[in-house]
């Protein structure tokens, strides 16, 4: 789907909210996101039942609350929430409330039990779950000038060519010196060379949205937990040409802010964290619900090779879910509300299986913003 360009000059953000989700477009395609790029949802039914066992650890932490919410942010066709629905034990089942939260058109078909919403029911208790929502809220981007000045990139509508604009200011310009920093504190005396001059052509997308939208996301839940799903880095090795991108029917593109492609931009998850947030790798986190890679043994397929071959179809799946280098490096940020994290909370008590994850990488401790 492409929407005619107007040929103006506008920031990143605005032009890619009007490219997403405006009257024309991307999202609001027939296909769905499953038509363009493979997320985890749609990689195998193996993550559905991750996401279901990860609800059942909610409600238990929860109490068995009489109605228990999963709330699926960004939820494309509903795949995933139908999928966790159908995953869940009969007794978590009958107790379970359904909600897809999407920009599109509720599909037909959807069964009528999942309540379709554009924004987060208020008040509820259980899980939000964000798979690659947050890398699709736009973001302004700022490339510093030739003289280290961090301004805003503009872009226009109709061919995605880019110029600057006027230097980032306000809150912008605070975040930016807090999660991503372009420049130094303290600028040089002039004309004098210093190793701290950020080079001309760095470049920085402003997360600002992305927190505020968490913050709403998360401030939903009465008591459960939130977790956002996506690709991720940290203050401590932060891209430095940023990672805008397009994709269009499976394939990386240029981004142009026409409707015709995805336009998404990894996610600065230690920015959107509030004070109790943790970050664990996607390979973790499935491990820790269930989900391995191992291969069956081959005795099974000398006594049922019906067994065998499904067991050796799932583990290749569940492969896929955890590859380094593909989707086991995904970042998952847990933010419980009003309970200990069903995830974690037992493993940073000092159970053995967290100083694993910590050493290998695998775990993030994320500060409370409070504290930096």
């Amino acid at each position: 789907m492409r929407r005619v360009g107007t040929g103006e000059w506008r920031g990143w953000r605005e032009a890619t909210e009007e490219a997403l989700y405006g009257p024309s477009g991307f999202y609001r395609g027939p296909e769905g996101p499953a038509g363009h790029f493979r997320t985890s949802v749609h990689a195998s039914p193996l993550f559905a039942g991750a996401v279901a066992r990860l609800l059942c650890r909610v409600d238990e932490a929860l109490g068995r609350p009489a109605e228990l919410a999963f709330v699926d942010m960004a939820a494309g066709r509903g795949e995933l929430v139908t999928g966790v629905l159908a995953a869940l034990p009969a007794e978590v089942a009958s107790r379970a409330r359904g909600y897809a939260v999407e920009r599109a058109d509720r599909p037909a078909g959807l069964d009528h039990r999942i309540e379709w919403l554009t924004q987060p029911p208020k008040g509820i208790t259980g899980l939000l779950f964000a798979n690659e929502w947050l890398d699709n809220v736009p973001v302004d981007v700022a490339e510093v000038d030739a003289t280290g000045v961090p301004r805003l990139v503009l872009v226009r509508d109709d061919d995605g060519a880019e110029r600057l604009g006027e230097p980032v200011a306000g809150a912008a310009a605070e975040w930016l010196r807090r999660w991503w920093p372009l420049a130094p504190e303290e600028p040089p005396f002039p004309g004098t060379p210093s190793e701290e001059m950020p080079f001309e052509g760095t470049r920085a997308e402003i997360g600002l949205s992305r927190d505020t939208a968490w913050a709403s996301a998360v401030a939903s839940l009465d008591r459960g937990l939130a977790v956002a799903v996506d690709y991720a880095h940290f203050a401590a090795a932060r891209p430095p040409f940023g990672t805008l991108t397009g994709f269009r029917e499976g394939r990386e593109t240029v981004p142009v802010p026409d409707g015709s492609c995805d336009i998404t931009a990894h996610v600065a998850l230690d920015a959107c964290a509030l004070p109790g947030g943790r970050v664990v790798t996607q390979r973790a986190a499935l491990r820790a619900l269930g989900v391995s890679g191992a291969r069956p043994t081959l005795s099974l397929a000398a006594t049922d090779p019906t067994a065998y071959v499904r067991a050796l179809a799932g583990a290749g799946e569940a492969a896929e879910l955890t590859a380094t280098g593909g989707l086991g490096d995904f970042g998952w940020l847990l933010q419980p509300v009003g309970i200990p994290n069903p995830m974690i909370a037992g493993l940073l008590a000092g159970d053995p299986l967290a100083d694993g994850l910590l050493a290998d990488g695998l775990l993030v401790d994320v500060p409370d913003h409070e504290e930096q």
